[in-house]
C-alpha cells in the first residue's frame, strides 16, 4: 500500500451513514484503480453493507481495507464530547490514519464541529497557520468560485483573513492549475472607507503581496459578485461566510421550486416544460449542488475534506475526488511553503492568534 495515495473514510458518516460512503467508495475505487481507500467503522456493519452493494461494486469495496473502529460520532454530540469521549470513533481513527502516515486524506460526512475539533487537535495546524478554514467551492459565470471561511471561525483578525486568502489562493492554484487567482476580501462596498476595522486591516495586508507573480489580491468584492467571473476566490469570516452560503442554498431552492410551480400552471406552461426539458437538464447539471460536494479543511498538516451530511453516493464520491485532487498536488505543503514566504513580506503581528472554537 502507498500511503501517498492513501484515503482513508469515516465509513460510518453522514445522514445515509454506511449505504452512502461504501457504495461511493465503490465507485471511486472502480474508476481509480490506483488508489487504497481504508473503510473506518463498525467492522459488522461495513461488512454487511459491502454484501448488500450492488454486484459490479461488491468486488470494489472488497479490495478497500475495513479499519475497526467502535464508535460513532453523532450529528448532534458536542465537538468537546466527541474529543474527549470517543476516541475509537470512526471519524477520530479515520483522523489517525493520516496522522500515522497510513493514509494522506481523510473524507467525513460527519458532525462539522467534531471534525474540526478533532482534526486540529490531532493534525495540528501548519506553521503560520493560526486557524483552519472551510473552504468549498460554488458555481460562478467563470466556471466556479473558492470560498473560506464558510463556518470555522466565527470572530476573525484580520491576520487570521489574510491567512484564509493565501490557503485559497494555493488551493485554487493547485487544484484549478490557476496560476494567478484572483482573491477578493468580501465586503460591503468596494471603497477603501468600507467595512470594519479587520477588514480593512487585512486590505493593507494583502495590498503588500500585489508584487508577487503568485498572488493577484484585486480588492473588496460585494455579496453580488461572488458569482461573477472576475473572481476565483472570495475571504470572510465563518459567520459572513455560513450566512452567505446557506442564503445562497436558499435562494437556488426558491427558484428551482417556482420553476416547476410556473411549468406546471396549466396544459400550456406543461408543453412548454416538455420543449424546454433538455434545456432544464443542462441547466440543472450546471447547478447541481453534488458536483461541487466537499469542502477543504485548509490550514492543517493532512488533507481532511467535509462532505455534506445529507450527501448521496454520487456526491459524496465527489468529496473523494477532491480529496484525491488535493493529495495529488500536495495542497498542505504548498500552503506551509506559501505562508512562510508571504509571512516574510507582511509580518503580520498575531501569526499565531488564539484558538477556535467550534
Amino acid at each position: 500500500m502507498n500511503p501517498s495515495q492513501t484515503i482513508a473514510i469515516d465509513a460510518m458518516s453522514g445522514d445515509g451513514g454506511p449505504a452512502v460512503t461504501l457504495a461511493a467508495a465503490a465507485q471511486f475505487k472502480l474508476d481509480n484503480p490506483a488508489v487504497e481507500l481504508l473503510l473506518v467503522g463498525l467492522q459488522s456493519e461495513l461488512q454487511e453493507g459491502i454484501k448488500s452493494l450492488p454486484a459490479a461494486l461488491q468486488q470494489q469495496a472488497a479490495e478497500c481495507e475495513i479499519i475497526s473502529a467502535s464508535e460513532v460520532v453523532e450529528m448532534d454530540e458536542p465537538a468537546s464530547s466527541a474529543l474527549r469521549s470517543k476516541k475509537d470513533s470512526s471519524m477520530r481513527v479515520a483522523i489517525n490514519m493520516v496522522k500515522q502516515g497510513r493514509a494522506a486524506a481523510c473524507v467525513s460526512a460527519g458532525n462539522t464541529g467534531a471534525l474540526l475539533a478533532i482534526s486540529k487537535f490531532v493534525l495540528k495546524t501548519l506553521p503560520g497557520i493560526a486557524r483552519p478554514a472551510i473552504s468549498t467551492t460554488i458555481p460562478s459565470v467563470g466556471g466556479h468560485t473558492h470560498m473560506l471561511d464558510l463556518g470555522a471561525n466565527i470572530d476573525c483578525t484580520a491576520e487570521h483573513l489574510f491567512q484564509f486568502a493565501v490557503m485559497g489562493g494555493v488551493l485554487a492554484n493547485a487544484v484549478d492549475s490557476n496560476q494567478q487567482p484572483r482573491v477578493g476580501l468580501l465586503n460591503i462596498g468596494s471603497e477603501d472607507i468600507k467595512g470594519n476595522e479587520q477588514v480593512k486591516a487585512a486590505a493593507a495586508l494583502l495590498s503588500n503581496l500585489d508584487a508577487t507573480s503568485e498572488f493577484n489580491y484585486i480588492g473588496f468584492v460585494e455579496g453580488n459578485e461572488i458569482y461573477a467571473e472576475h473572481v476565483d476566490v472570495v475571504v470572510c469570516d465563518g459567520f459572513v461566510g455560513n450566512v452567505s452560503l446557506k442564503t445562497s442554498e436558499g435562494v437556488a431552492k426558491m427558484i428551482s421550486q417556482f420553476m416547476k410551480e410556473e411549468f406546471m400552471r396549466n396544459p400550456l406552461t406543461k408543453l412548454s416544460g416538455l420543449v424546454a426539458r433538455p434545456v432544464l437538464k443542462a441547466f440543472g447539471r450546471r447547478i447541481d449542488p453534488r458536483r461541487y460536494n466537499g469542502a477543504s479543511l485548509l490550514g492543517l498538516k493532512g488533507v481532511v475534506i467535509k462532505s455534506h451530511g445529507s450527501a448521496d453516493a454520487v456526491s459524496f464520491n465527489n468529496a473523494i475526488m477532491h480529496a484525491h485532487r488535493e493529495i495529488e498536488k500536495n495542497v498542505p505543503a504548498r500552503i506551509g511553503s506559501q505562508i512562510d514566504a508571504f509571512l516574510q513580506i507582511t509580518q503580520p503581528t498575531d501569526a499565531q492568534g488564539v484558538e477556535s472554537s467550534v
